[in-house]
């Protein structure tokens, strides 16, 4: 697990389909992680992020506190008050 965002506003954006004006609650977004969308705390979506904004400013990282515009890959149904989770897939190698 690395971060969890709040969709605070939804903007509608020409030819990239729609951002979340996002705060970051705890943890940090990084522009590579693995991504699920939780509404009402049910898992609607997962994936990954198409973009990541931090003002006008493609970012790699952005930390608790802050506020950044997020674009999820190939989806677009995303509503204020969703959460958004980040997270890495680790592999770890099997033991005999």
């Amino acid at each position: 697990f690395l971060g969890r965002a709040e969709i605070r506003e939804v903007f509608s954006v020409p030819k990239i389909g729609n951002v979340a004006g996002s705060y970051i609650l705890d943890g940090k977004m990084l522009r590579n992680a693995q991504i699920r969308l939780l509404r009402d705390n049910v898992v609607v979506h997962e994936g990954k992020l198409s973009s990541l904004r931090r003002i006008k400013d493609d970012v790699k990282e952005v930390a608790s506190g802050y506020e950044c515009g997020i674009g999820i890959e190939n989806y677009n149904d995303i509503r204020v008050g969703d959460i958004i989770e980040a997270f890495e897939i680790e592999k770890i190698a099997t033991k005999l």
